[in-house]
């Protein structure tokens, strides 16, 4: 993995200096060389900073084609490159580097922008033709790897972080729209003005006067008459399932360095580790984190029982509540959005633990509960609104269950966009149910002017109507509510806060073998019964998955990563930031809240029990995390007060 820097001026040239600020803020995503193009008469720049992976001698970037009129800058790993690169070298294609990286140059002069789409992994990629006058931004299907795009003062940006952007000339103000309508998690905006991301499976062509995006790729569930006609088994699902996965990880293991794995603890990532022990035939390392402050929320256990039975050679990284207050604030840097939960720092600190162990490459888990169902919120729709292929009496039980635990199931008392969005689908979404409720908890502390505002905004229907609204026609509920999940959240906090950005601030690439897009297609014509069956979840997965499992992780039930919470009345580091940040002038500085509401909030969660208290956790540590975005980005309210940080266009030094 790498990260990069694209600027695209028109005829007005780019200072080197505004790149290579851009590339030192992101130089811990590529920490082992670095370097720039400029093109002064045309307007645009190039710059990347490397982490070497594969051809590591080599591989140096940008890399130019041979009459020089194509450049090329890479993020991320292109699976099975050798066979596309035989393909093209048969064409008459002549390799300059060892890369995997150089096949989207030659596939994109051979086929145009259509040949990238023959690209496989986890990546984002910037060329520059210079015949076309055309800049070439893409993301990798489901957005594994970030893209950031700003359109400033005339210039088109496009960064693998927010933070390249800034340090290149765009202003550093908050975008106080993208943070009421959630944008930043339910669409392409981010918490900054100007800077949005490039949606995952699109590729944006730019041109003197003229910016295009399309879409290339886009998860689409099979409907349920093909479902019903296909009639998919079980053993056939699981067998194919089992291939697909295989061979997800096989490619994954590609590299010129060694690969480790992460190890939750869950049958996700204990799978990737029995898969790739079984391709390697020889141990490998894993490494767990273990909160030690906390029995409820370590799962050392279960991860140990995985290594043992893989052989593998077990790494627990200890974490404590103090650990992670002391990384708060670097890791929040990292990840550009607010944390509510402190899990994402113990992932920071966990990459740092597997670079000091001298580890590049690790495969991860993310994704199994996107592809076959696995959250209790998948679940809770398959019993409301998608029964079919279910055993009556099982299911019977499980409304009683689910009657019984919530006063009577499906009665959520939703705001009105989201109301408006249950009723365009049909039914009720459960993961829409327990976020707008808690949207709606939180505009409550909203300061009055911006409450005000925010009362004439409907999230949900902004992000239903952005929508590719053939991809819901016709599909089962839950499909549709995975479908919904795979354009928002899984983007926009699982692959950023749990994935990329906790991982490359420590120069660690990690590979997700089950967002392989051949595996994702498959799933997509999975049925629902084969995903959940009755009260187990993943069924497909653990079934395909079971020969490299112990059976105690083979039976166990989703348990979510969470770090313990911040809350009132525990006394560690971590409780005592957020308790001094929200006592802070910090807070009054801020212009989302009312400072007296949050205070008066936090002071009454003290008198709650502690379930009560934990519940309120990712409110206040939202507001905190915001607190300190504000102080350590610099960020502002309006243009006028804002750090331009660098002027973008000028004459090249």
């Amino acid at each position: 993995m790498c990260g990069f820097l694209a600027v695209q001026s028109g005829a007005r040239p780019i200072a080197r200096r505004d790149i290579l600020a851009g590339l030192a803020a992101i130089r811990h995503r590529g920490p082992d060389e670095h370097d720039v193009w400029l093109d002064p008469r045309a307007g645009v720049a190039l710059g990347h900073t490397r982490l070497s992976i594969i051809g590591l001698d080599n591989g140096r970037q940008p890399i130019a084609s041979a009459d020089g009129q194509v450049q090329l800058i890479v993020n991320g790993e292109f699976y099975d490159f050798e066979r596309i690169r035989a393909e093209l070298e048969a064409r008459g294609c002549a390799f300059r580097t060892d890369s995997d990286s150089e096949i989207a140059l030659h596939l994109y002069r051979e086929f145009g922008t259509a040949g990238l789409e023959r690209l496989r992994g986890e990546f984002a990629l910037v060329l520059y033709d210079a015949a076309e006058r055309q800049l070439v931004a893409m993301r990798d299907r489901f957005g594994i790897k970030p893209l950031f795009v700003a359109e400033h003062a005339g210039a088109l940006y496009v960064g693998s972080e927010v933070k390249a952007l800034l340090a290149a000339g765009v202003p550093t103000v908050w975008d106080e729209d993208a943070y009421v309508s959630r944008g930043f998690y339910l669409g392409d905006r981010t918490l900054f003005r100007h800077v949005r991301s490039l949606a995952p499976g699109h590729i944006l062509t730019a041109s003197p006067g003229r910016v295009r995006e399309r879409a290339y790729w886009d998860l689409d569930f099979a409907t349920a008459q093909a479902l019903a006609e296909g009639d998919m088994g079980e053993a056939e699902a699981v067998e194919a399932l089992r291939a697909a996965v295989l061979e997800a990880v096989s490619l994954r293991l590609r590299a010129d360095v060694p690969v480790a794995v992460y190890l939750s603890g869950g049958i996700d990532s204990s799978a990737m580790l029995g898969c790739a022990t079984h391709l390697r035939e020889a141990p490998l390392d894993a490494f767990n984190l273990s909160f030690t402050d906390d029995g409820d929320y370590d799962e050392r256990r279960f991860a140990a029982e995985a290594a043992a039975f893989n052989g593998a050679r077990f790494h627990p990284i200890p974490v404590a509540q103090d650990d992670l207050a002391d990384d708060f604030e670097d890791a929040l840097w990292h990840n550009e959005t607010p944390f509510f939960n402190a899990h994402g720092v113990a992932k920071y600190r966990l990459s740092r633990a597997v670079a000091q162990a001298g580890f590049k490459v690790v495969l991860t888990g993310e994704g199994a509960d996107e592809m076959f169902a696995g959250y209790p919120h998948f679940r809770r729709d398959m019993i409301l609104h998608n029964p079919e292929g279910q055993d009556p009496a099982v299911l019977r039980e499980l409304r009683e269950r689910l009657a019984a635990s919530e006063g009577g199931y499906g009665r959520e008392a939703l705001p009105a966009d989201a109301a408006w969005m249950t009723e365009r689908l049909g039914h009720g979404v459960s993961w829409v149910a327990n976020q707008a409720g808690w949207f709606d908890a939180l505009q409550r502390l909203y300061e009055g002017g911006l409450r005000a505002r925010a009362a004439g905004i409907a999230p949900y229907r902004r992000f239903y109507n952005g929508l590719d609204h053939t991809r819901l026609s016709g599909r089962d509920p839950v499909h549709r509510s995975m479908y919904l999940w795979a354009k928002s959240f899984l983007p926009n906090f699982v692959l950023t806060t749990l994935g990329d950005r906790m991982e490359m601030a420590n120069s660690i690439e990690g590979r997700v073998p089950l967002l392989d897009h051949h595996v994702a297609e498959l799933a997509a014509r999975i049925p629902v019964r084969h995903k959940i069956r009755g009260a187990t979840e993943k069924h497909v997965f653990r079934e395909a998955m079971r020969p490299f499992l112990p059976d105690a992780l083979y039976r166990r039930k989703k348990h979510y990563f969470r770090a313990p919470p911040a809350t009132p009345r525990r006394e560690d580091r971590l409780s005592q930031l957020v308790r001094d940040t929200l006592a802070s002038r910090a807070l009054e500085a801020l212009p989302f809240f009312d400072a007296g509401a949050v205070r008066r909030a936090y002071a009454q969660a003290t008198d709650l029990p502690p379930a009560g208290q934990a519940a309120l956790d990712p409110m206040f540590t939202e507001i905190t995390s915001l607190c300190l975005m504000q102080r350590r980005f610099g960020l502002s309210s309006d243009h006028s007060s804002g750090p331009s940080a660098g002027g973008s266009l000028e004459v090249a030094a």
